[in-house]
């Protein structure tokens, strides 16, 4: 990969004014300049430099895009791409965008819903983290490096190279890169039990807006605070994190299990919502809600058990009878056969299909979530709009994930980490949406109907403030709209959804290490707050 010539991309010219694309270039100009003359102290930068008008610009911007609705000529694209091989380049992109007056964005996994870590209406360099993907397992101190870059799949497939009893708590989808997981929180089947990913977290290496190489011990307790599940793009560029890694049993319990409304759906909701964050820390039993193509509304509950098919009938026997659970249900496996089930593939097939980094999506999709509090579950004649309203309009692109917490996640304080949704949270709602990226039509009906539904939700959901989760980023939450300009009353719209009072020493955070505002994008965490 080399060097472009040192003109504005014509992909990027049309969306902005001429004037500005002007500035762009001697900006573009200063960027190559800066890269090429501090070579000897980052390494050859330019080697690993593709500049927007490369023949394999898109090859290598479209390699990581997760989200189709962004994969066309209409999205803004960086200058330049920096493909980090080492953490020295990430050192050098940031001192010389600094220097050139280029923002920058930073993409490990391309799961970004909003498309924020690779795409701004703003001159932008983008340091691309997939190549930093080492996941360095030590079984006698229980803990593992993990470089920014490196996907789920690839920390399960790593841990399970060395023992078949560890694992690691954080999501079923294999090819998330475990920077943005981190970075907003991350939860998974074994949540309950172990807290989020970004709780297991003991060391860091970021990047400042200086260029310095910081760990836990250089950076600060408060940084160290804020990386772990508080969007760690508005303070620097965490290329690498260490974690704890937890014991599991040698066998572990999948069953997933559907109901429609006229089996009686409705009731076990119902009896699920009282029940399942109430389960023992091994037991995680979530509710998925969807409409099949043919008008029928399945209430489907899928659950992993940290041990075996005995014990697990036994105790939903006891606590949820109704669910009529049988051992033909259930499958025994081991921890790392759960993430292969999980993550789509047969289980008892080779566990290297965790390192296959292509994404299965070919649909374009939004997001939205919600909490709902253990004092005020989900009424029966609420579930019952919300089941007419989907049928009524044929919602049969949308989807509901009810996640329940307690255990552990009740007993980790709400400040332990920016990510606050603890004590008193029965569960999480992720809503999503998809469809056919071609079809506007379809699309525009997918994106009104799961706003229909996030209204109506309003009246039965957390709220003093209605909260977010990070990871399923939002931006109808609203965004700062302004690329100069730090503005704390614009983004505390969407700051108190997202961590709710934690939002406060985020800020303080950020005027500390960022004062002037590098690391901004649209829903960053601003500098310069009296609170």
């Amino acid at each position: 990969m080399q060097f472009g010539t040192f003109g504005v991309a014509s992909s990027l010219c049309p969306l902005i004014s001429p004037s500005f694309c002007a500035a762009s270039e001697s900006a573009q100009q200063s960027f190559s300049k800066c890269i090429s003359y501090n070579t000897q102290q980052y390494g050859r930068i330019s080697n690993i430099t593709t500049a927007s008008d490369s023949p394999d610009f898109l090859t290598i911007y479209n390699a990581y895009v997760r989200e189709p609705r962004f994969l066309n000529s209409s999205t803004p694209k960086p200058l330049f791409i920096i493909t980090a091989m080492e953490t020295s380049h990430v050192q050098g992109a940031i001192v010389c965008a600094r220097r050139s007056g280029l923002q920058v964005r930073i993409r490990s996994g391309g799961h970004d819903y909003e498309g924020l870590s690779y795409m701004a209406d703003v001159p932008f360099v983008l340091i691309d983290l997939n190549n930093l993907r080492s996941v360095r397992v030590d079984i006698p101190t229980e803990s593992a490096w993990i470089d920014s870059g490196a996907t789920l799949g690839d920390v399960y497939f790593r841990i399970s190279e060395k023992s078949n009893v560890y694992a690691f708590p954080a999501g079923s989808c294999s090819t998330v890169g475990i920077g943005g997981h981190l970075g907003c929180g991350g939860f998974g089947f074994i949540f309950r039990k172990f807290g989020l990913s970004a709780d297991t977290v003991i060391d860091a290496k970021i990047v400042d807006v200086h260029g310095r190489l910081l760990t836990r011990d250089t950076m600060g307790e408060d940084l160290f605070w804020a990386i772990r599940g508080g969007g760690p793009a508005s303070f620097g560029v965490v290329v690498a994190y260490q974690v704890r890694i937890v014991r599991v049993p040698p066998t572990v319990t999948r069953f997933s299990l559907d109901y429609t409304l006229e089996e009686g759906g409705a009731q076990l909701l119902q009896k699920w919502q009282d029940v399942a964050y109430r389960l023992p820390e091994d037991l995680f039993l979530r509710v998925v809600l969807i409409l099949s193509d043919n008008a029928t509304l399945t209430v489907s509950f899928q659950s992993l058990y940290l041990g075996r098919v005995d014990r697990l009938l036994s105790v939903l026997r006891e606590r949820f009878p109704e669910l009529n659970i049988r051992r033909e249900n259930c499958t025994e496996m081991t921890w790392i056969q759960s993430a292969v089930d999980l993550a789509g593939f047969p289980f008892n097939g080779s566990a290297t299909v965790l390192l296959n980094r292509t994404t299965q999506q070919v649909v374009a999709s939004k997001m939205k979530s919600d909490y709902v509090t253990v004092n005020r579950p989900i009424p029966e004649a609420g579930y019952d709009g919300l089941f007419k309203m989907i049928l009524q309009a044929n919602m049969s692109a949308l989807y509901l994930i009810l996640t329940p917490y307690g255990e552990i996640m009740a007993r980790i304080p709400t400040n332990a980490i920016p990510f606050p949704h603890r004590f008193g949270i029965n569960y999480g709602i992720q809503y999503g949406v998809s469809w056919d990226v071609d079809d506007d039509v379809q699309g525009q009906k997918a994106l009104s109907d799961i706003r229909r539904v996030y209204e109506y939700m309003e009246q039965y959901v957390a709220r003093g403030p209605r909260s977010a989760y990070l990871c399923y980023r939002d931006l109808d939450l609203g965004t700062n709209g302004r690329d100069d300009v730090a503005d704390f009353r614009e983004a505390s719209v969407w700051g108190f959804k997202y961590f709710n009072n934690n939002f406060k020493r985020l800020v303080r955070v950020k005027t500390a290490v960022d004062p002037e505002n590098f690391f901004r994008y649209e829903q960053s965490t601003p500098p310069d707050c009296n609170c």
